[in-house]
């Protein structure tokens, strides 16, 4: 059965690869990004001819979620268009990189901002109508530096992605009771298919840089290429479209906690197994044991 999903972040890299191949599947898909009447409109148009070519139900809606007026406006729209919404997907983000001193305060605040707080403010807007209906999935796209293997100089982005992992993970235990579900797909470092890295941002402050250049001469492009040469030559970001497809796909109640896609195996999966036996063991040790899985009453 066909499900309503947005997808925050989907005008290019996994958000909109993940926007087509859960179209292909046969859903309805809201591919979320903001500026579509400007910047981001000839990835609209792009989506819309896609919809056309593949004969799919591929939308488009403004969302930005640096705003939360944006985003209630978002699920509105869905919800007067497609009378429901099934599953949201959090996948808008933003990477910088360079040395972690040169990154002012307010620098740090504005990555934690899209690739935290903006999943608040869609889970703001979206989570009243999945309570009330008591069934839905809410899908984190996180990352293996949460857990896994962390070169320098991406600290501000792997600081938030952890931040966003913590909070699915108590998302996760406050929405089981109204039936929703949460599923974390992790992904490794796909240096290829994505924007993270050529759109990514770099300090303003600029003081710092030449004592780190001077020690740490040419880091970044060796973290970059180091990561690529990880990974294995037919490994392509699709992979982590495929892996969202196979969650949605799968049938309520079953669905997986976390999910890894990760070629280069950087240790976050075994992490990961780790960290979440110990969540699922103490929440059974204090009782709340039903807090692992969704079970309201329309589950």
């Amino acid at each position: 059965m066909g499900r309503t999903i947005v997808i925050t972040g989907a005008g290019s890299g996994f958000g909109a690869l993940a926007a087509r191949a859960l179209a292909d599947a046969g859903h309805t898909v809201y591919a979320a990004m903001r500026d579509t009447a400007g910047r981001n409109a000839s990835r609209v148009a792009e989506a819309e001819a896609y919809a056309a070519d593949h004969q799919v139900d591929l939308r488009t809606v403004e969302l930005d979620v640096l705003s939360q007026e944006s985003a209630d406006a978002a699920v509105a729209t869905v919800l007067s268009e497609a009378g429901t919404l099934d599953v949201v997907v959090h996948n808008a983000g933003h990477m910088v990189t360079g040395p972690t001193e040169a990154f002012t305060p307010e620098e740090l605040a504005a990555v934690y901002d899209t690739n935290v707080l903006g999943t608040q403010r869609v889970n703001r807007a979206a989570l009243p109508h999945l309570r009330a209906q008591e069934h839905g999935l809410v899908l984190w796209i996180g990352s293996t530096s949460t857990r896994g293997g962390t070169p320098p100089y991406l600290a501000p982005y792997f600081a938030a992605k952890a931040a966003m992992d913590a909070l699915a993970v108590s998302y996760a235990a406050e929405l089981a009771r109204f039936g929703i579900e949460t599923t974390i797909v992790v992904p490794g470092a796909f240096t290829s298919g994505t924007n993270h890295f050529a759109t990514g941002g770099h300090p303003a402050e600029q003081a710092v840089l030449p004592a780190y250049e001077e020690r740490y001469a040419g880091l970044m492009d060796q973290v970059a290429q180091r990561l690529a040469a990880l990974a294995p030559a037919d490994a392509p970001a699709s992979l982590v479209a495929d892996a969202i497809v196979e969650v949605v796909d799968t049938p309520p109640g079953e669905r997986p906690f976390r999910v890894h896609v990760d070629p280069a195996n950087d240790g976050s999966e075994e992490v990961s197994r780790v960290a979440d036996r110990i969540r699922a063991e103490f929440l059974t040790r204090i009782g709340l044991d039903d807090l692992l899985s969704p079970h309201g009453t329309a589950a």
